[in-house]
């Protein structure tokens, strides 16, 4: 069970969208709500409050009379309520209804405390709004897709519950759900804020932190496969750059390592001065690059994943609203932080590190097939007759195109504003697009390492090396070995590179 009470860290996140776990309120949330309530709704009268008393965006000029505030709301949740394309997973809401019901928690808002009672509800009985991925611009918030949120809170629109689509109403009529009292700015305040991009970002660092791991698992098998001189990996020379990634990674790769018979000490062979006097060496001194350079390929990657979850958990318990409302200081201030970009930039900073990630897995992917690379193993890793079976010949093209689809979807959406609103919104973040952009990248990548894991697992086959292998490859060789049937003679693979790619994306490596 997990207590909202002022701030949320990762760990709640994942206990929550992984582990099930429910949520409760505080009852500080409920007396903050409430003070920060009664204080907008003294506080506005006789002054000019965006939102409160005014049209919205360019249509702010218009003073809005007393019997009409309410239907405002009303208006502008059910004309916002516009998005398009595919429906959001239902992790992905549950995340963007966690993100929103947090910062409304904070009392920076001045809404009716009906809101986040509603919302717990929601994501306490997986009640899953129904939302489209596209439609925000990320700035004025995800207007779009917090709309479809809102709809569904004032009990319309439509939702999916144990696995149907279904109308709100009905819905909330069987659970005993009532909607949220409209009263002064909760359409508003649902609708102003980032949490559609950050929600559907959480998730996303939680699926690149286990592809890292996946990769890494990845990356110390092949040096297993190949038997590689172990020295790249060492602490002494990863430590002669300061990077933290770096350094993590290379630990993580000694320490999955640690019991192998496989790889090699330099000093006993190439620094042992027994090697013959010629002019070739037959033996590689020296890796290539998908296999040698792993920490300082994938050490960017744990950085930016990291500095990521940082900045996005800072946006979810930050106040996103406009305005913003103090109580302690008894004024209303208005701004901008709805604006994305914070968003928005680490989105395309993650995309562009997963791509790196996907295309190293291409690499090696590629090393492994190619004999005449790895001098090992037979062309396409094929353990049936060669000319007259394929092995992973036809998997490779699946991998190096979603590879080649990553790189062309990792151009910035960050620097991609339209001005939009009637020019109001002149200059604006597209942060949801980044987030649901960064989403497909991810996902493919767990495409492109379940052509790799596969390959990996048939190469292990045929070496027949399973006694020497360190134990973290062994276990999940002999987990792989059960699920995946040996491929020898000829057979569609798509179900197979289907099941490990939900395997993968299911469990992490370590």
């Amino acid at each position: 069970m997990l207590q909202i009470t002022t701030a949320l860290d990762f760990k709640n996140f994942y206990e929550v969208l992984f582990e099930d776990s429910k949520i409760t309120l505080d009852p500080s949330v409920i007396e903050r709500m409430s003070l920060s309530f009664k204080f907008l709704e003294e506080f506005s009268k006789n002054k000019v409050i965006y939102g409160v008393n005014t049209g919205f965006g360019p249509m702010a000029q218009y003073k809005i009379k007393d019997k009409d505030r309410q239907k405002l709301q009303y208006n502008l949740i059910r004309s916002h309520a516009s998005g398009m394309g595919k429906p959001m997973q239902p992790l992905y809401v549950k995340s963007l209804m966690l993100a929103r019901l947090n910062t409304l928690a904070l009392g920076k808002s001045g809404v009716h405390s009906s809101v986040v009672e509603t919302m717990q509800k929601l994501i306490n009985k997986d009640i899953t709004p129904l939302i489209f991925e596209h439609g925000g611009v990320g700035a004025s918030g995800d207007l779009v897709q917090l709309a479809h949120l809102a709809l569904v809170l004032i009990g319309e629109g439509e939702v999916y519950y144990k696995g149907e689509k279904r109308k709100t109403a009905e819905v909330f009529s069987e659970e005993n759900i009532l909607p949220i009292k409209i009263e002064q700015r909760e359409g508003l305040a649902l609708m102003n804020g980032t949490s559609a991009m950050t929600g559907i970002g959480i998730v996303n660092v939680i699926y690149a932190k286990r592809l890292l791991n996946w990769s890494i698992f990845c990356s110390s098998a092949i040096n297993e496969i190949v038997e590689a001189y172990d020295d790249h990996l060492s602490s002494e020379l990863n430590g002669t750059k300061l990077h933290i990634g770096q350094q993590a990674v290379a630990s993580k790769m000694r320490e999955h390592l640690k019991d192998s018979s496989l790889t090699r000490d330099r000093n006993e062979h190439l620094y042992s001065g027994k090697n013959p006097e010629n002019e070739y060496f037959e033996e590689k001194v020296q890796e290539y690059y998908s296999l040698r350079c792993v920490p300082q390929i994938l050490g960017p990657v744990y950085d930016t994943i990291e500095h990521t979850q940082k900045i996005l958990i800072e946006e979810v318990n930050s106040a996103n609203d406009n305005p913003i409302i103090d109580v302690e200081r008894k004024q209303v201030y208005h701004g901008g932080n709805f604006h994305g970009d914070y968003v928005s930039l680490e989105m395309d900073k993650l995309k562009l590190v997963v791509t790196k990630l996907t295309m190293l897995a291409e690499r090696q992917l590629n090393y492994l097939l190619n004999d005449r690379l790895n001098n090992i193993l037979p062309p396409f890793v094929n353990l049936g007759v060669l000319g007259l079976n394929f092995g992973m010949q036809g998997a490779q093209f699946s991998a190096v195109s979603t590879t080649a689809e990553n790189q062309m979807l990792s151009n910035s959406m960050y620097v991609h504003s339209i001005p939009n609103n009637n020019d109001n919104q002149d200059i604006v973040s597209m942060g949801t697009n980044a987030a649901t952009v960064t989403k497909t990248v991810i996902d493919n990548a767990f495409e492109v390492l379940s052509v790799e894991l596969l390959t990996i697992v048939q190469a292990l086959r045929h070496l027949e090396i399973k006694e020497s292998l360190s134990t973290a490859t062994r276990e999940k060789f002999e987990i792989l070995n059960k699920l995946v049937p040996k491929i020898k003679e000829d057979l569609p693979l798509y179900k197979i590179q289907e099941m490990i790619k939900e395997f993968i994306k299911t469990q992490d490596a370590y």
